[in-house]
């Protein structure tokens, strides 16, 4: 187990080095200058040369590349061209409210769509497993951002029974919560849609199993048979796919972000983009590739946990 951590942790390492990289050398040979995105273009040329002078810009690519990965390395991710402040204070403070929205819709994805898909699958052939199957195809095939504009027309404007976008800030617990049941609500209908349909297809392959036909014959109950036998033999699918959906509910946090007007990462990288922000968006797609990575590695090891046998095939 020592061996297959240490393999683990030394690919994971070796991974988030290779996407700053890639992420640094990106950004950096992007069209445009940012000096003149920073002075504006009526600026001058001296001033220009001076803040480029300032910000390292005429260094070699690599020593810059060296120079910030050791920073980042620190917690210093350079300072912010368009706020002015240093990238991680921006990180900090719009950190807590991407990781809310990020966890309420992981725990709604994964709650939804591992109860519909036991549902379906113990309703198989039925009507309730039809009707859970076109509800799921109708969640993978629509775009979160439309279902976002949806949900706040009817329960935003035509209801009024939520705000249709803003954050109070957690000084007020219930009006923060309130504003973040439409965005949670976007991101699990959207995510838990193919989580739903794993879950079915992973149960019905192991209810198919001998051991799973004596259970029954034994005058088990179905809901004994499921919580019992047939869930925990499904998991290692289920897992994958949550591991995957984990992932999408972080990186859909900057769509949602947007549409709901949440002052979060997800709208930070938006406004970093629009304003050549050339340190916030390396620190901000670094970090959101780092928890796509840190997720993935979790996931290997839930693997191993479930089912030591894989742990051969997965070194």
């Amino acid at each position: 187990m020592q061996v297959f951590l240490l393999r683990r942790t030394l690919g994971f390492l070796a991974t988030i080095l290779a996407i700053s990289v890639i992420v640094f050398l990106v950004m950096n040979v992007l069209p445009g200058d940012p000096s003149v995105t920073i002075l504006g273009i009526d600026s001058t040329e001296d001033a220009r040369a001076a803040l480029r002078a300032q910000l390292g810009l005429d260094d070699p690519i690599w020593l810059r590349y060296l120079h910030w990965i050791w920073g980042a390395v620190r917690g210093d991710f350079g300072t912010s061209y368009f706020f002015r402040v240093p990238v991680s204070d921006l990180i900090l403070e719009r950190l807590p409210l991407t990781l809310s929205l990020a966890a309420f819709g992981t725990l709604a994805t994964v709650t939804l769509g591992i109860l519909l898909g036991v549902i379906a699958a113990a309703n198989h052939g039925r009507a309730g497993d039809w009707l859970i199957m076109l509800v799921s195809q109708l969640g993978i095939a629509v775009p979160a951002f439309w279902l976002s504009m949806l949900l706040v027309l009817l329960f935003a404007v035509k209801l009024r029974w939520l705000p249709p976008g803003g954050f109070p800030g957690w000084d007020d617990p219930v009006a923060a919560l309130r504003s973040l049941i439409l965005p949670t609500t976007a991101l699990a209908l959207v995510q838990s849609a193919v989580l739903a349909r794993v879950t079915r297809s992973s149960a019905l392959e192991v209810m198919r199993l001998d051991f799973v036909r004596t259970a029954r014959a034994s005058g088990m109950t179905r809901g004994r048979i499921l919580g019992r036998h047939i869930l925990p033999n499904a998991l290692v699918p289920i897992v994958t796919i949550v591991g995957m959906q984990v992932a999408g509910v972080v990186t859909g946090t900057i769509v949602i972000e947007n549409v709901f007007y949440l002052p979060g990462l997800g709208r930070l990288v938006f406004q970093s983009i629009a304003n050549r922000d050339l340190f916030t968006v390396q620190a901000l797609v670094v970090l959101f590739a780092a928890i796509v990575v840190t997720t993935n590695f979790l996931v290997d090891i839930a693997y191993v946990l479930i089912d030591p046998r894989l742990k051969g095939r997965l070194s």
